[in-house]
């Protein structure tokens, strides 16, 4: 696609969509991290009902260590896949407690080092909590990045690289979320609401037709 056209089909969705936003409840960098291990397989929403009263109990990255594993456990089973989220949760906290003093390193290959924190994590930590944009790259925004024609990638790092020649650095962080609406309430996976698209006669994206 040609840069004027991707221009112009952003500047559409960031109109639609100003008011994107992480949809992650969270009131500091640890509340985050935490939130973005516990996304992994699961929804935004089961995540939030969990971690209002999670937040609650564990305030500092020690408490997440002082709990035995199974009550951890326990707390967040709703979130499926509990016990791989209990030793990431408690591992990267052991690191940070060990290693930053128990806070939250405004550094990404720092953020890499911990337990369940890949690409994706880090550039949502920094980016909505550090004010370091990252291009977030979920399976929202590489739908919506292929079927827009911003990129022919699979790989979430050569879609997150080619999104970053597309968009204004200071915008990485911003239009991540802007593509993430898109997908989550229009750009649907299965059945794109292709009629209430904003982008709709700019989209190169053809759906196939349904079986009858």
């Amino acid at each position: 696609m040609k840069l004027n056209a991707s221009s112009k089909i952003l500047s559409l969705l960031k109109r639609k969509y100003s008011h994107a936003h992480c949809e992650l409840d969270f009131e500091n960098p640890l509340q985050l991290l935490v939130g973005t291990i516990l996304s992994a397989q699961c929804t935004d929403k089961r995540v939030n009902i969990v971690t209002n009263a999670l937040f609650k109990k564990y305030k500092t990255a020690t408490d997440y260590l002082k709990v035995p594993v199974e009550e951890l456990e326990n707390d967040i089973r709703s979130t499926g896949f509990y016990r791989n989220k209990t030793k990431s949760i408690q591992g990267a906290c052991r690191i940070l407690v060990e290693k930053h003093g128990g806070k939250i390193p405004n550094d990404f290959d720092e953020l890499l080092q911990l337990p369940g924190i890949g690409r994706k994590s880090a550039n949502v930590i920094l980016g909505h909590t550090c004010g370091r944009p990252g291009v977030i790259v979920d399976t929202h925004v590489t739908r919506v990045s292929q079927r827009l024609g911003f990129t022919k990638q699979k790989d979430p790092v050569k879609i997150e690289y080619d999104l970053q020649k597309l968009i204004p650095q200071k915008e990485w962080t911003f239009v991540s979320d802007v593509l993430v609406f898109h997908g989550r309430y229009c750009c649907y996976a299965r059945k794109p609401n292709c009629p209430e698209c904003p982008v709709l006669k700019l989209c190169p994206f053809e759906p196939k037709p349904r079986p009858t």
